[in-house]
């Protein structure tokens, strides 16, 4: 089982304390550090000191960070463009010498993009929108050497770019889409991702999801085209401790109100979050996304490190 660590630094942390994080979480042996892309809390909290961007931050752990992937869960397709996301991504794998990974979405959280005056389109069309940055995104870093790309949809238009810098993976850097979505959301991880993330619901939940995805990639042929089968993870919400009332501190903040919709956390010890990251990988999952609340709590990230990966089989 493949074991990343996924944080929301929208929730309060500057990037001294992410480096810290991240740091610690390369010496604890974990695979990779994911973090959200949000430009505001989804609480009553302010989120002090303020939001951080997400690809500005990512840029600067690669060049501090040695080992660990880095990514976005998920970046929103509303806040960039896809041409430019598809530049700075690349320029990030190489400042990273490829460890580079991009979740996308179609974004859900209205009160950030009236908050920032970024546009936020109907569902529909913002799932539209996403479509089309995946088929732009993919066909850029597909690009050969020395050609140009040219794109014409309904919402983006390319002319003749020269889908330059080139990202250090090849064909790109892996791409995860996700979510809770019934229909666009597994044809879209089908056609164009590598890995389907199902975000911190219950194992049966996600088994559900994981065959709705499994359904459009037959659907979509992707077994016939070569292509790697799509990597299924889970996000699971974490709040564990030595003793239960450790665990309970660490999971008093999931009590507050949030615009998050319900969540299937492990609060308990750290034998229970074995069990659930077990019954995960019985229903197909071979990564997982620990989602940790509080960045200044190194000793939440070195007790998983500790007492849950060595008990877990494969690359972490």
């Amino acid at each position: 089982m493949r074991v990343s660590v996924f944080i929301e630094p929208h929730r309060g942390a500057s990037y001294d304390d992410q480096l810290r994080f991240a740091r610690q979480v390369e010496a604890g042996g974990f695979e990779g550090l994911l973090r959200a892309d949000h430009y505001q809390s989804m609480g009553a909290e302010a989120g002090l000191p303020g939001p951080t961007d997400a690809w500005l931050t990512l840029a600067a752990l690669a060049r501090e960070t040695e080992r660990i992937r880095l990514g976005t869960l998920v970046t929103s397709a509303t806040f960039r463009l896809p041409g430019p996301l598809a530049v700075m991504v690349a320029q990030v794998d190489q400042m990273s010498g490829g460890r580079i990974e991009l979740g996308i979405g179609a974004g859900w959280y209205e009160r950030e993009h009236t908050s920032y005056g970024i546009p936020f389109p109907a569902v529909a069309e913002r799932f539209d929108r996403l479509a089309e940055q995946l088929e732009i995104i993919t066909g850029l870093w597909r690009t050969p050497p020395g050609g140009t790309y040219t794109y014409s949809g309904a919402h983006y238009h390319l002319v003749d770019a020269p889908a330059l810098p080139r990202p250090v993976q090849v064909p790109g850097p892996p791409i995860i889409v996700g979510g809770r979505g019934p229909k666009r959301t597994p044809e879209l991880a089908a056609r164009y991702a590598d890995e389907f993330n199902m975000p911190f619901k219950s194992v049966a939940e996600t088994a559900t999801a994981y065959d709705r995805v499994r359904e459009a990639c037959d659907r979509n042929g992707r077994a016939e085209t070569g292509r790697a089968p799509l990597v299924l993870s889970a996000g699971i919400v974490v709040a564990i401790g030595r003793t239960d009332a450790e665990a309970q501190r660490r999971a008093a903040p999931l009590h507050e109100k949030s615009a998050l919709p319900p969540e299937d956390p492990v609060v308990g010890s750290p034998a229970q979050l074995v069990q659930r990251i077990g019954e995960f990988a019985a229903i197909g999952a071979t990564r997982v996304h620990l989602r940790l609340i509080d960045l200044a709590d190194l000793d939440h990230l070195e007790l998983i490190a500790a007492e849950v990966l060595p008990q877990l089989d494969g690359e972490r």
